[in-house]
């Protein structure tokens, strides 16, 4: 498949939106985001996405118009002089001109990404000099609709597991004593990368970015770092501080494969942990318990659960081992989730965290990581994605379980 959005994927998309806006009494949604673009229309070329509450969406493009009307799946129209943006939208949606309208109109965009100054500019054009237009902040709307996933969009994410699934079973081959984890990083995304994956993960978060995901031996991935997961690793230097570095890999320590693929742009996201001879007791313990937490949140799972329940049970699982302060982290450097939605994005919604009082559907696709770390020694755990189904979780990880053991 080339990534194409199916006949009628789009349109549901849309529908499902323009419900929330009028439910919420907005107007219409401006998409700006590259990922937003793209889960709209099919496309993902320079523009803005303008979707009305009632009726149909526009696709207004600054660059490249003609690869934009051959990939939208709604109408492309040229965007023209960014300062005449009113005015353009205006001859498509009479209301926004502003004719006969005592009230403000109310236009959603997502301001979780959305930079300051394209706002501020944003604002100006829209609102010229009438001040008729109130810019609201729409994130959770988007975030809201990309968290029911179609057969489509789960064949994906199934494609981007077959493809790490693969990948991982041949690079192994590879994983020995000596060789450095970007070495063995190199391989691993050589193999990925020939089965289609586009070289990068897209994350919504600001400042958070993942290339193929994180491999790290040792100590150098429990060192802490700025990235909002449990182990980020040590990285090449400072201004890469994430993901692998030049540390060889050597016998009897914890080595964490915590990699993706990103097919059609749409992501898988698994952790395995693997050792070239053997890993001492308690770390071989710390790993089993990571594996009984992910069996709990399986039987957890189904419609109808709440996402922070999930949550508490697995912060009570790790207590009752003795093993509170390394989850998720260590000490100050814990993160507070045990999972979080994925599909364009990795960091979707939902998040099984304290706070997440969403219940789960039927369609929701959730990567779900116990993982354990100990400064100095290293990090064990898993992670299986899996989508949400009126019977309970169906795991869409295809590596399987267990400590991989290197000789």
């Amino acid at each position: 498949m080339n990534g194409r959005l199916p006949e009628r994927e789009w349109h549901d998309r849309i529908e499902r939106l323009q419900e929330m806006l009028r439910r919420q009494g907005m107007d219409a949604f401006l998409v700006t985001q590259n990922i937003g673009l793209y889960y709209f229309t099919g496309s993902m070329q320079a523009g803005y996405a303008w979707i009305p509450a009632e009726g149909e969406a526009t696709f207004y493009v600054r660059r490249s118009v003609d690869r934009a009307s051959r990939e939208s799946v709604i109408r492309v129209v040229p965007i023209g002089s960014f300062k005449h943006f009113r005015e353009t939208i205006a001859r498509d949606y009479g209301e926004i001109s502003g004719s006969g309208r005592t009230e403000q109109l109310r236009i959603a965009t997502e301001l979780d990404v959305l930079p300051a100054q394209i706002y501020l500019k944003l604002s100006e054009v829209l609102n010229a000099d009438d001040n008729d237009i109130a810019i609201i902040d729409g994130s959770s709307l988007v975030r809201t609709v990309r968290m029911i996933k179609s057969p489509y969009e789960i064949g994906r994410i199934e494609a981007a597991a077959d493809a790490a699934a693969q990948a991982l079973e041949l690079a192994l081959d590879d994983l020995k004593e000596g060789v450095t984890e970007l070495e063995w990083m190199a391989r691993l995304e050589r193999e990925i990368r020939l089965r289609g994956h586009i070289g990068l993960m897209r994350m919504r978060g600001y400042n958070q970015s993942v290339i193929t995901g994180m491999v790290g031996s040792g100590a150098a991935a429990a060192e802490p770092t700025y990235f909002d997961g449990p182990a980020g690793g040590r990285g090449l230097s400072a201004s890469v501080p994430q993901s692998v570095s030049r540390k060889v890999i050597v016998r009897d320590e914890p080595i964490l494969i915590d990699i993706g693929c990103c097919i059609d742009g749409y992501v898988i996201d698994q952790t395995r942990t693997a050792v070239i001879g053997r890993l001492d007791d308690d770390l071989e313990e710390a790993y089993a318990v990571s594996e009984r937490i992910i069996r709990s949140a399986e039987a957890s799972m189904r419609p109808g659960a709440i996402c922070e329940a999930i949550y508490s049970d697995a912060l009570a699982n790790a207590a009752q081992a003795g093993l509170s302060n390394h989850f998720m982290g260590y000490g100050a450097d814990q993160v507070k989730f045990l999972g979080h939605g994925i599909g364009l994005e990795i960091d979707e919604w939902p998040v099984l965290a304290k706070g997440f009082k969403t219940p789960l559907e039927a369609g929701m696709v959730l990567a779900v990581e116990p993982k354990f770390t100990f400064p100095g020694r290293g990090v064990v755990g898993i992670e299986n994605s899996y989508v949400i189904t009126e019977n309970g979780p169906r795991a869409l990880t295809r590596s399987p379980e267990g400590i991989i053991r290197l000789n």
